[in-house]
């Protein structure tokens, strides 16, 4: 069923409480630029085809306050320029693979209370501008190749 939406513009699930997961077939949404799930407080992790999404331009899951951990096809999102991650409470560990998102120049951890560290690879981001990381109380200290990140504002 999914497949008849394949040309979907946006997905916004917001505030979708008792939203458990997304359907592995959600790759089948290949042109989808904008994924939304503000609120969605039920789940805990993403589909692993979720980098299957080569179109993705947004992805939100603001306070989406379960989600543990990030499957590592997230790094095929080549065009993602926006990852909001604001209020992911659970969330310990950003994905190791996160430098491969080359086109990445905004990431919002606002309020990730749980995160400790931030990546290496991270330093790979070259066109990234904006690390928000206000309300980061766990983290302890900053990669070395944050000084890479010549963009930053």
């Amino acid at each position: 069923m999914i497949g008849q939406f394949q040309h979907l513009t946006q997905l916004r699930l917001a505030t979708c409480e008792n939203l458990k997961e997304l359907p592995q077939c959600i790759h089948n949404l290949s042109s989808l630029p904008m994924l939304d799930l503000y609120g969605c407080t039920s789940i805990e992790s993403l589909p692993t085809t979720i980098g299957q999404l080569q179109h993705l331009t947004q992805l939100r899951l603001v306070t989406c306050v379960n989600v543990k951990e990030f499957p590592q096809s997230i790094s095929n999102l080549s065009s993602l320029p926006m990852l909001d991650l604001s209020g992911c409470k659970s969330i310990e560990s950003s994905p190791t693979t996160i430098g491969q998102l080359q086109h990445l120049t905004e990431i919002q951890l606002v309020e990730c209370e749980n995160l400790k560290d931030i990546p290496q690879s991270i330093g790979n981001l070259f066109s990234l501008s904006m690390l928000d990381l206000y309300g980061c109380t766990s983290i302890e200290s900053l990669p070395t190749t944050i000084g890479q990140l010549q963009h930053l504002i």
